[in-house]
């Protein structure tokens, strides 16, 4: 898709801030500054939340960038997954009181969703709740693969409940609140388990929560796609760059016809992914109506080129392209380690497969 002349600024604002900016994974500066300099938490948070009010092409387009070196950020599980999650539920009081902080970064938030098999189902999260006759709700169970649980200043919780699906804000100061920092393969993606032993929560909307975290995940997934449409296209410019300069039998391997021809058929394959995850973001922009498709699609083929990508970067890079000194490992430990969040490509498959059939 042609973007504006407002998005491209967006995207070389970024992308210079980036490229001035290099730090390791882990520290909150290039946050506070992506952040303060350029507002990416809150690009699309409604301008009555203390946001800009753009919407999911924006989101889009820093995670492409953010996507490209790996960079680790909290824009996926503070900004869009828990950010769009508040926007979803309809309530207004919690909106106003949590979503400025998430807006302007100085709150992260963390959802606590999946369990140890790493479903994202809305209808079966990993957590119960119970209501106390005199108080608030009490959360039970264990959810793992939680977006930056570990440094979340505020943790939302999707739990099973009598009437259904609901979501709690939970204080992980209180008692009863255990998170444990995971280690993840992709070591740029912060992930922890939270463990709530009659945890104190106050329920977040008063209906089920099921298709606001629905479309939450979608959003989500979009977002994912991007960061690896962006992953791949530098794995593949960086291989590109690899095969004009390192020499075989006299000659750069680049000049070979058969790796030309390689070069010019994962160039097809990224830009197809990289045109999907976009045209899903539009669909979002748009509320079509047919966005978990579209998002699922997004999610599945993404997956499958960035790792498709990653692949084939180490092998034409050689015998460096296993080395830690390399960053071609970095790439195939993000492709096999996005490909996991929000329901593994398979189960996006299989979605789109029982939405074809009943249809």
């Amino acid at each position: 898709m042609e973007l504006t002349a407002e998005q491209r600024a967006l995207q070389d604002a970024v992308r210079s801030l980036l490229a001035k900016h290099h730090e390791p994974a882990g520290e909150p500066v290039l946050w506070q500054r992506l952040c303060g300099e350029i507002g990416v938490a809150g690009l699309a948070i409604p301008e009555c939340y203390g946001g800009a009010g753009a919407g999911p092409v924006e989101t889009h387009i820093v995670a492409e960038e953010l996507g490209r070196d790996l960079t680790a950020t909290p824009l996926l599980g503070s900004a869009v997954l828990a950010g769009q999650l508040l926007l979803a539920t309809g309530d207004e009081a919690a909106c106003q009181r949590l979503l400025p902080g998430i807006a302007d970064g100085s709150v992260l938030a963390a959802v606590a969703w999946a369990g140890p098999a790493g479903h994202w189902d809305p209808a079966a999260p990993a957590c119960t709740a119970a209501p106390a006759q005199d108080g608030p709700w009490r959360l039970r169970g264990t959810a793992q693969y939680v977006l930056d649980g570990a440094a979340a200043g505020l943790l939302l919780v999707a739990a099973r409940t009598p009437d259904g699906t609901g979501l709690f804000e939970v204080d992980r100061g209180r008692g009863g609140v255990l998170v444990t920092p995971a280690v993840s393969v992709d070591l740029s993606r912060r992930l922890a388990g939270v463990e709530l032993m009659e945890a104190a929560g106050q329920r977040i909307g008063s209906s089920d929560a099921g298709p606001a975290l629905a479309a939450a995940r979608d959003l989500a997934c979009i977002a994912l796609s991007a960061e690896q449409a962006g992953a791949a296209q530098q794995a593949l410019r960086r291989t590109v760059e690899y095969t004009l300069t390192r020499v075989q039998f006299g000659r750069v391997i680049g000049s070979f016809q058969a790796l030309q021809h390689r070069m010019a058929d994962l160039y097809v394959l990224v830009e197809s992914a990289r045109s999907l995850s976009y045209a899903a973001a539009a669909a979002a922009a748009d509320g079509a109506a047919d966005l978990g498709l579209r998002a699922a699609a997004a999610h599945a083929y993404c997956s499958e080129v960035l790792a498709r990508m990653a692949a084939e970067m180490i092998q034409l890079h050689g015998a460096i392209g296993v080395t830690w000194e390399h960053d071609a490992h970095r790439y195939l430990k993000r492709a096999h380690g996005a490909a996991q969040l929000f329901g593994r490509p398979a189960e996006h498959v299989a979605r789109i497969a029982a939405a074809l059939l009943d249809g």
